[in-house]
C-alpha cells in the first residue's frame, strides 16, 4: 500500500504541490502502517516533502487538530480531501508570512496592538490572520504581523 501512495504521488504533475502533499498525508493516516506514532511521522513527512520542495515547515496546532481530525473523516466517508487542502495551505501561508517578515526585518508587533494603531477591530483582523488574508503569523500562541499596510 506503501508503494502505491508513494508511486501516486511521484507521478501527479497535474496537482498543486500543497494538494497532492495533503492528499499523500491522508493516505498514509489511511494506511495507519505503525502501532504508534503514525500522525506524528505523517506530519514529519508534510514536512519533509515541503522542504524538499523548498517550502518552510508547518505546524498543525493543538487547537487547529479538530479540523483536522475532520478532515479525515471527509476523506474516508467521500475521498475528498479540500479540507486537508486548506489546513496544509493555511499553515504553509502562515508559515511563509513569518519567514517572509523576519527575513525583511520588519518590526513585530502583537495583532491586538495592529488594531489599535489601525483603528481596526481585533476580531476583524483575527478572522483575516486565520483566513490568512493579511501577513500575520502565530509564535507561541500570539497572533503577530510586521509592518504591514494594507
Amino acid at each position: 500500500m506503501m508503494e502505491t501512495i508513494l508511486r501516486e504521488f511521484a507521478a501527479d504533475h497535474n496537482n498543486y504541490f500543497a494538494d497532492k502533499i495533503a492528499k499523500f498525508h491522508l493516505d498514509f493516516e489511511t494506511i495507519h502502517p505503525f502501532c504508534d506514532g503514525n500522525g506524528r511521522m505523517g506530519r514529519v513527512i508534510i514536512n519533509f516533502q515541503l522542504m524538499r520542495s523548498g517550502f518552510p515547515c508547518i505546524i498543525i496546532r493543538d487547537k487547529e487538530k479538530r479540523i483536522y481530525y475532520a478532515s479525515f473523516s471527509e476523506y474516508r466517508d467521500s475521498k475528498n480531501a479540500k479540507m486537508m487542502e486548506k489546513i496544509v495551505t493555511l499553515a504553509l501561508m502562515e508559515s511563509l508570512h513569518k519567514r517572509i517578515t523576519y527575513l525583511r526585518g520588519e518590526m513585530i508587533t502583537s495583532l491586538a496592538d495592529f488594531a489599535k494603531t489601525q483603528k481596526k477591530s481585533i476580531n476583524t483582523l483575527l478572522n483575516a490572520a486565520r483566513r490568512q488574508t493579511i501577513p500575520a503569523f502565530r509564535e507561541k500562541g500570539v497572533w503577530k504581523i510586521g509592518d504591514y499596510s494594507p
